[in-house]
């Protein structure tokens, strides 16, 4: 029996797990996938008159939220200072535009987003009208930021490709190019796949923000089931940062 279960508690997989949920990020993209999947099950539940159960699922829903609002404190920071960074490396104007202004954005949001945590523990107490306010510009700097992080993918994917082409059309003449090539074309492939995943992740979350600001009618079953695949994605991708590929 013993030796079942340091099979099952030491394998190589727990291991990683706890590796990734060692993180913030790592923590913080499991309890949105939980999170997000909770939304949509609320949201199917009550729609199928189980008003006891959904509620459950919605308590589950709003507490994840609130813990992720408390893990993210002192977060804008990172983004004002990867803003100065953007702004202060050479690249393509374009990019590094949509970068900066990304960077802004989610610095905004996540600042806006951090009183509207103080108001729910009642650290400040914000009137009605106040904290519809801070809960819009949240959402509405949080939906400019997705938008311009969508502008940058597309500046970047088209970028790439141009690169790619002049690469594969590239006429050698001397020996060791061709391994010089292949490098940097491994390169900007990568890239590339990065940014077509960064670019799937974008144009499935940037439905949540504008549902809240009301510029659409989404329920909560297809925002949930948004949620939950961009959070797995994004929990993928950390797993692979770190335990590698």
């Amino acid at each position: 029996m013993s030796s079942v279960a340091s099979q099952v508690i030491l394998h190589p997989n727990v291991s990683k797990s706890l590796k990734v949920l060692g993180t913030n990020l790592g923590r913080d993209k499991l309890y949105r996938a939980v999170q997000y999947f909770a939304r949509f099950l609320a949201w199917y539940l009550v729609s199928r008159g189980y008003k006891v159960q959904g509620a459950r699922w919605n308590a589950l829903k709003s507490h994840l939220a609130l813990a992720r609002k408390l893990m993210r404190l002192g977060k804008p920071i990172e983004h004002l200072q990867a803003a100065l960074r953007a702004a202060q490396i050479a690249a393509e104007p374009g990019e590094q535009i949509t970068t900066i202004c990304r960077q802004l954005g989610y610095f905004g949001y996540l600042t806006y987003d951090t009183l509207v945590w103080a108001n729910a523990i009642k650290f400040f107490n914000f009137k009605p009208s106040t904290a519809e306010k801070v809960s819009k510009n949240a959402n509405r700097l949080w939906l400019a930021g997705i938008l311009f992080s969508i502008t940058h993918g597309l500046l970047k994917a088209g970028r790439l490709a141009n690169d790619v082409r002049k690469l594969q059309n590239a006429h050698l003449t001397e020996k060791g190019q061709d391994v010089d090539r292949d490098a940097k074309l491994g390169n900007l492939y990568n890239a590339r796949d990065a940014t077509r995943h960064q670019f799937i992740i974008d144009l499935l979350d940037v439905w949540i923000p504008a549902s809240n600001l009301g510029f659409t009618n989404l329920n909560d079953g297809v925002l949930g089931i948004f949620g939950l695949i961009t959070s797995l994605m994004a929990f993928r991708q950390q797993w692979l940062a770190v335990n590698g590929k």
